[in-house]
Parts: structure tokens; C-alpha cells; sequence
């Protein structure tokens, strides 16, 4: 694998430093407008820290899906007026589709993709609104089912098929839980190309709405995931990487994992407490160097 340091300075063009943006009103009552604002669960939020990304040459916002009767909306980032463009789905922590995961797709705008940030909590309720990380999982994403993820995801990749996207190059990249979700989607839709992984969940419980985890589907993997964790992730054991580590060597994948030794959970959330520039930096010069030895760029 290329060691990504190409891409730093790209990365580094692309970003300034800004405050977290205002809260606005939308769809009748008060929340956050998608891609906008901090959940309550965060709060608050290292403002000194946030990275902001400008839509120059962008086309940005929100647009609506229709998946089975749901709206389900996404945040969009894309060079203005270009067709033709890699795909990269951007798939969010457990507190959605807020201020850092849009900027993250501006990034991947900045550069080319069409970027594509699905709300997908949004027939489950607001993450934005609860006050604790323990209260928003127990109402929200413990009542989220894999099979609908899969669903809303592959809704996005039509979308972005018969909207200016070449699905012929196309990847993902999620964040904690939406780490866990790009190894499932990357097992799930054969034509993924390449996936980064941020510290996600790699083993646990199977029930109903989780049946499998990535070490159930390392081998079935078709397209190469890059898994970023952090060797201070307290909620992610190395114990469980290793043992992804084997399953994937079991399984002929040509998927890798990197671990930071100073980092824990959260490294690349530049408005948590745990942020760690150096590897949150390195981290995504590594996706951009993996998304374009595969063809994704």
C-alpha cells in the first residue's frame, strides 16, 4: 500500500479552522439541519478545534430519498457541474449526519467525489436531540436494523448513478458505528471497491436486527477495506482487531488494518476531546492513497 503522504498536503489545503455553526429551524421545529450542528450527547463541542471545509466550487446540501414510502434525507457534496465522479458513500458515528461528518464529504468533494451522507437513524428518531450517549442508543440505534442500513445505502448508490456518479468507482467510509457499517455494506454490495474503516466495531452479539458482524464476513469481502483504530480504544479491545486481523488472512482478503498506537476512539472527530491531529491527518491521506490504488478516484 502507498503510505498516503502525497495527499497530506491536498488535505491540508482544504481546510481551515471555524466554530461549530448555528443551530437553525427546519422541517416545523427546532433541530439541526442536516450537516449541521453538535448532538446534545457531545456537548460541548472543542470549537477551537473544528475543521470547516468551504463549498467554492461545490454543490452542497441536503436532498431527499424515497426508500420503501421513507424519506430519508442525505447530505450531498459534489464539484459543481461535473459528471462522471467516484463515488464515496460517508457514513456516520452514532450521532448523525452533524457538522464534522458534512465537512468530512466536503473533504472527499474538494477532491473530486460525489460524497454522499445518508441520515440513516431517521425512522428511528433524532440522535441530535439526546442528552447522553447511554439514552441515544437505547432509543435510537439499538432499534436500527442492518438490513435497512443496506438498503438506504444501496438507495444512495442509485441515486448517485443516475446523478452525475460513476458507480464504477465506488467506496465508503464510516466512523465508530459507521465504521461497523462500512465492513457490512462492503461485504453486502460486491461492487464497493474500497472501504476505510474507522474505528469500527468489529465483533459482538448476533441478534435480529445485527445477524453478523465484520469477523463473520471478513472472508466474504470483495472489495479492500482499510480499518483505522486506535490502540487506546478502550471500547474496541486489540484483542477483537487481532482477531479480525486472522479472519481476514483466513479469507484471502486483500483488506488491511492500521493501528495508532497513541490514539483512542474518536481520533478523527476533530470536535471531540480525543482528537489526535497527526494520525486523524495521516488517516486520511491513507483512505485517499487506498480509494486511488483501487481505481477510486
Amino acid at each position: 500500500m502507498r503510505d498516503g503522504s502525497d495527499f497530506k498536503q491536498d488535505f491540508d489545503s482544504l481546510v481551515g479552522r471555524a466554530g461549530a455553526p448555528d443551530i437553525v429551524n427546519r422541517r416545523g421545529f427546532i433541530k439541526a439541519a442536516l450537516g449541521t450542528g453538535f448532538a446534545v450527547a457531545v456537548l460541548p463541542v472543542c470549537a477551537q478545534s473544528v475543521i470547516k471545509t468551504d463549498t467554492v466550487g461545490l454543490t452542497t446540501g441536503e436532498i431527499i430519498l424515497t426508500v420503501d414510502g421513507q424519506k430519508v434525507p442525505v447530505y450531498r457534496a459534489a464539484p459543481e457541474g461535473r459528471t462522471g465522479l467516484p463515488v464515496v458513500l460517508v457514513v456516520s458515528e452514532i450521532f448523525g449526519v452533524h457538522e464534522h461528518i458534512a465537512d468530512v464529504a466536503r473533504r472527499f468533494a474538494k477532491l473530486g467525489y460525489l460524497a454522499l451522507a445518508p441520515d440513516l437513524f431517521v425512522r428511528q428518531g433524532d440522535p441530535m436531540k439526546y442528552g447522553t450517549i447511554a439514552e441515544l442508543y437505547k432509543e435510537v440505534i439499538a432499534k436500527v436494523p442492518d438490513a435497512q442500513v443496506m438498503t438506504d445505502l444501496d438507495a444512495c448508490v442509485a441515486y448517485a448513478k443516475a446523478n452525475g456518479g460513476n458507480v464504477d468507482k465506488l467506496a465508503i467510509t464510516g466512523f465508530c458505528w459507521g465504521g461497523r457499517i462500512t465492513w457490512m455494506y462492503a461485504a453486502h454490495n460486491p461492487n464497493v471497491k474500497a472501504g476505510a474503516a474507522w474505528y469500527g466495531r468489529l465483533v459482538g452479539d448476533k441478534t435480529a436486527l445485527t445477524p453478523s458482524q465484520p469477523v463473520d464476513i471478513a472472508a466474504s469481502l470483495k472489495g479492500a477495506v482499510l480499518g483505522l483504530y486506535g490502540a487506546k480504544d478502550d471500547g474496541i479491545p486489540q484483542s477483537t482487531v487481532e482477531q479480525m486481523k486472522v479472519a481476514l488472512a483466513k479469507g484471502g482478503s486483500k483488506s488491511e488494518i492500521l493501528v495508532y498506537p497513541n490514539s483512542a476512539h474518536g481520533f478523527h472527530a476533530d470536535y471531540r476531546a480525543g482528537y489526535v491531529e497527526a494520525d486523524a491527518k495521516d488517516g486520511f491521506a491513507r483512505t485517499l492513497a487506498w480509494f486511488k490504488s483501487r481505481g477510486v478516484a
